[in-house]
């Protein structure tokens, strides 16, 4: 998986999971606002509980289930009373009831007091409570109807005729202390007179007037045949102080430092996950810069990225593709400082070299120059011409020294076109290899040449190809012993390449020198003994074999010999 898709899961995973912990704050907060207001309305009505708010609160004693006290108490302050039945009708525990209870509840007994006569003065609530393992049990709640008691005292002084209530002192005060309203209404539902600030000012439709009873905690109305006027009282609902409490200002600020609190947290997580292993990878790319080729490290000089089995740390894994890049980066970098610097190091082994081997031809041209140009002594003809062939040798030396450095640095800028024509190799070697047989100062060395079965057509440059296999059998016999067998052989490689192996049983070569011999400036042999090796031959030989779209591989073994395989399309 690539930086771009990694980041596109790193950060869909980030913001579902985000989402769904909003989600799961917004309804924690609404669960906890609905339990408040469920709670604030259950202490003003218990009628307004389920039957799950009691379980906790119906408790055993004496191996019956009994009422708590706390329930006992809400019951008190609402003026209401609670009787618990088993599923058989006994009673099992009572509170505040208005009279005498049977010991055994029948159908009859549980109906009356729900739908009969006494439904008229009380209301009536109950629930099945379940438990686990038991049969579930009833309880029955219920409290004066006060809105009909507040009717009945009213009910004495309307004066129907000249439609006013007319309430008297005791129903006002009643109406005061239980915070309730009455109103007489017309049989069109206009409202004739009214006292209370609850109700509806103007005129009731039937839809409203079935309101009353859902905006209302307790309701009660009454009709006159004769004038068919009705009277209706009800006591108000106590309004829920839940909400207002949820959302009090210090409730707010409480809310509002948790989310910047949150909100800090998550922006310095964020900025540690993300931004701190960036901080790091610039570290790293400005240590690249300033030569520093290695990845950032602590105080302890231990890697900030890596652990010590060398696996990529947690926190950097996101960015695993940029890591591998930059140690990429690195190790190449690196490589180029060692290499840059074993090129220099070589080159300056070169000049030095070099330095020697065109100093002793020009002392060896000069010594000569001076004995001749000196008047002490008269040279014979033949003496002459012996300095004359020397001078010569050395000077021819020094132009192909120089010869060697211009080709190389041609092939270096590709500037050494190719004049290539159609040759037969097999004959092309051949040659080169005679010319090596017969060259006097060759004699001690044996030669072998193994033609190709059938006839290599290949288009070569006959001028670079041989100064290719020339320097290829001058190394092979100039840096072995006397009496090495020199074996050159010419094959195909499906008629596509030809293949020019040149073997020697000589004394071959280390694998330090040998991974280095392609080298510019690079000398095989010890710098501390004669040699009269430019350190460039090699290095054009190479050059000249990729120009010709081919490929040159060394093997070598101390004391058995060396193989250098060139391979080139036919």
């Amino acid at each position: 998986m690539n930086l771009h898709k990694r980041f596109m899961v790193q950060f869909f995973m980030q913001l579902f999971l985000l989402s769904l912990i909003f989600l799961i704050g917004m309804l924690a907060v609404w669960a906890v606002i609905g339990f408040n207001i469920s709670a604030d309305e259950i202490q003003n009505d218990l009628a307004q509980a389920d039957s799950s708010y009691f379980i906790n609160r119906i408790e055993i004693e004496n191996d019956k289930r009994v009422l708590n006290g706390k329930l006992e108490e809400l019951a008190e302050s609402q003026n209401g009373w609670l009787i618990l039945l088993d599923a058989k009708g006994s009673v099992l525990d009572s509170f505040n009831e208005p009279e005498a209870l049977p010991a055994q509840f029948e159908v009859s007994d549980f109906a009356d007091s729900l739908w009969g006569s006494s439904a008229e003065q009380h209301e009536f609530t109950y629930w099945e409570i379940e438990f686990l393992d038991e049969d579930p049990l009833l309880l029955l709640y219920g409290k004066n109807n006060i809105a009909e008691e507040i009717l009945a005292v009213a009910l004495q002084a309307i004066d129907w005729q000249q439609e006013n209530l007319n309430l008297s002192p005791e129903a006002r005060d009643k109406l005061e202390k239980e915070n309730a309203w009455m109103q007489l209404l017309s049989p069109e539902g206009e409202v004739l007179d009214s006292y209370g600030k609850a109700g509806r000012d103007a005129t009731y439709t039937m839809q409203q007037l079935g309101e009353l009873h859902e905006e209302n905690q307790s309701i009660a109305s009454s009709t006159n045949m004769e004038s068919e006027l009705t009277v209706v009282s009800g006591i108000e609902k106590l309004p829920s102080t839940a909400w207002e409490t949820t959302f009090s200002n210090q409730n707010l600020f409480l809310f509002a430092l948790i989310s910047l609190i949150l909100l800090a947290g998550g922006t310095f997580w964020y900025a540690r996950k993300f931004g701190a292993p960036l901080q790091v990878m610039m570290q790293w790319i400005e240590n690249l810069g300033n030569g520093q080729y290695k990845q950032p490290t602590n105080d302890k000089n231990t890697s900030l990225i890596t652990n010590n089995k060398g696996k990529i740390k947690r926190k950097y894994r996101l960015y695993k593709d940029l890591v591998r890049t930059l140690e990429q980066l690195t190790a190449t970098l690196k490589l180029h400082e060692n290499q840059q610097k074993t090129l220099e190091r070589t080159r300056e082994d070169w000049i030095s070299g070099l330095s020697h081997d065109l100093k002793t031809p020009l002392s060896s041209i000069s010594g000569y120059a001076q004995m001749l140009e000196s008047h002490d002594y008269e040279w014979s003809a033949q003496e002459t011409r012996e300095f004359a062939s020397i001078m010569n040798e050395k000077s021819s030396y020094m132009m192909e020294l120089l010869e060697e450095l211009t080709l190389t640095f041609r092939l270096k800028n590709q500037a050494l076109p190719l004049t290539k024509e159609q040759l037969d190799v097999n004959e092309f070697i051949r040659r080169i290899v005679i010319g090596f047989i017969n060259d006097p100062t060759n004699q001690e060395q044996r030669f072998t040449f193994v033609a190709a079965p059938k006839s290599i057509r290949a288009n070569i440059d006959p001028k670079w190809f041989q100064r290719i296999i020339d320097n290829l059998i001058a190394n092979a016999v100039k840096y072995n012993p006397k009496g090495t067998e020199i074996k050159i052989t010419v094959s195909t490689i499906e008629q596509h390449l030809f293949v020019v192996l040149i073997e020697d049983d000589g004394k071959g070569m280390e694998t330090e020198i040998l991974d280095k011999l392609f080298d510019r400036y690079y000398r095989g042999t010890n710098m501390h003994e004669t040699s009269t090796g430019t350190g460039l031959g090699l290095a054009i030989t190479k050059q000249l074999v990729q120009l010709h779209d081919g490929s040159i591989h060394i093997d070598s073994v101390p004391g058995k010999g060396t193989t250098v395989r060139v391979i080139v399309p036919v």
